[in-house]
């Protein structure tokens, strides 16, 4: 069958193809020269990007048995075929002066691009990393976080010196070629391979790494009790961060009276954070375990939404954003690790894409509570005060989750020394 492949290679295709499906973040570069160009109104034009987050969840959820039964390869290869079609069909729509088309092409095929693109290679990487499920992961999401960064200023530049519709060919292309480069390298672990520490260790008695809770398929696991309350862990995490995200710029410069240049500096600053929390949290999850991360992220961020409304400093004021930031990261690139803990391997593709649907509804429930209590109050206050009160929710959902894993664990225990 030939050599087993390195699984730090594994690892860098896994960043290429989540690297190109994370530029996705720079959209918001996009929206004033789409919008003094072609004359659609801010609303039209950040429909496409809420259209193509919501078909990420969904797609995701609906093609993850088709990662699982194909491969990453074949999968990030199909995901490469839409994005890229998604990026390029947008500047030709933009060329065309379709705001229809323009909304299909990023919003709907790009989306599902982006869905495909993003579990494909993460359930690999937990598969070929046994031991360092939460770094492995990690990595990989935190080429999502870091696309943005690296696309925006790329892109920026691109619209001013060639315009917005060869801006958007070029880097169609480019997804394409550096998605393709890691497809055709990434691949699960041969059957029953197995690291050599494991193999030591299983040799000697010990345990080479912590056993899963159990293996089930997508549907068992959509049945149990911990599905759901990981659910709603996730939807509260994301719902938070995506409210900071989508208001940062104006919420800086009205709360603590940041100048446009700081604010908008802030906003680049966040996309660091949040890659860094990605690779951070995600390895002492490792250490300190799945559940207790996510407790420390919900306990964090409760303190930060309830100082927030009380800071006048601009420097404290970022600081405590850029916190909250590295938890938002944090929980995405924890998710995986979690997800191969509880559920184990055999379908981690496909219930990742079901829990991921919690993103999608994120993606409209955090934006949307921040801009009605801004326009019901004038202030950006209340709702800081609403979502420090759904944290502390999902703190407690993190006890449940916490109780009901150790209850298997206790009656998976009894059951052994029965038999």
């Amino acid at each position: 069958m030939g050599k087993t492949k390195n699984r730090w290679l594994i690892a860098l295709s896994a960043i290429a193809i989540h690297l190109s499906i994370g530029s996705a973040y720079a959209y918001s570069v996009f929206k004033k020269p789409i919008e003094n160009s072609m004359g659609w109104s801010g609303t039209e034009i950040a429909l496409a990007f809420t259209l193509a987050l919501i078909c990420l969840g969904l797609s995701a959820a609906v093609f993850g048995r088709f990662v699982e039964k194909y491969g990453p390869s074949k999968s990030a290869m199909v995901s490469a075929v839409l994005f890229s079609t998604g990026q390029i069909g947008s500047g030709f729509a933009i060329a065309q002066e379709s705001l229809t088309m323009f909304l299909i092409l990023y919003g709907v095929v790009g989306g599902m691009g982006l869905g495909i693109g993003y579990i494909s290679p993460v359930s690999t990487l937990v598969k070929w990393f046994p031991d360092r499920r939460g770094l492995a992961t990690g990595m990989a999401v935190f080429g999502f976080g870091a696309g943005a960064l690296i696309t925006g200023p790329i892109a920026a530049d691109m619209i001013a010196d060639f315009g917005i519709s060869s801006t958007f060919y070029t880097l169609g292309i480019a997804y394409f070629i550096l998605m393709m480069l890691g497809a055709s390298y990434i691949a699960r672990p041969p059957e029953g391979w197995m690291l050599e520490g494991m193999k030591t260790g299983l040799a000697s008695g010990k345990a080479g790494v912590n056993q899963d809770l159990a293996q089930l398929t997508a549907n068992e696991a959509v049945k149990t009790k911990r599905f759901w309350l990981l659910w709603v862990m996730i939807l509260i995490n994301i719902s938070a961060g995506l409210m900071i995200i989508s208001v940062a710029s104006p919420m800086g410069q009205e709360m603590v009276g940041m100048e446009v240049a700081a604010a908008a500096a802030m906003v680049g600053i966040m996309g660091i954070f949040n890659g860094a929390g990605r690779i951070g949290w995600a390895g002492i999850s490792d250490y300190i375990g799945r559940s207790n991360v996510f407790a420390v992220f919900f306990s964090i961020q409760i303190i930060a939404f309830l100082i927030i409304p009380n800071v006048t400093n601009a420097v404290a004021f970022q600081a405590l954003i850029l916190i909250v930031m590295t938890c938002y990261g944090g929980g995405f690139a924890s998710l995986p690790a979690f997800i191969g803990d509880m559920f184990g391997t055999k379908q981690l593709g496909a219930i990742h894409g079901y829990i991921l649907t919690a993103w999608s509804m994120a993606g409209v429930v955090g934006p949307i509570i921040v801009a009605r209590m801004k326009e019901a109050t004038g202030s950006y206050v209340p709702a800081f005060y609403i979502f420090a009160a759904l944290l502390a929710v999902a703190l407690v959902v993190t006890y449940f989750i916490k109780q009901d894993i150790n209850k298997i664990r206790k009656q998976q225990a009894s059951q052994q020394k029965v038999a």
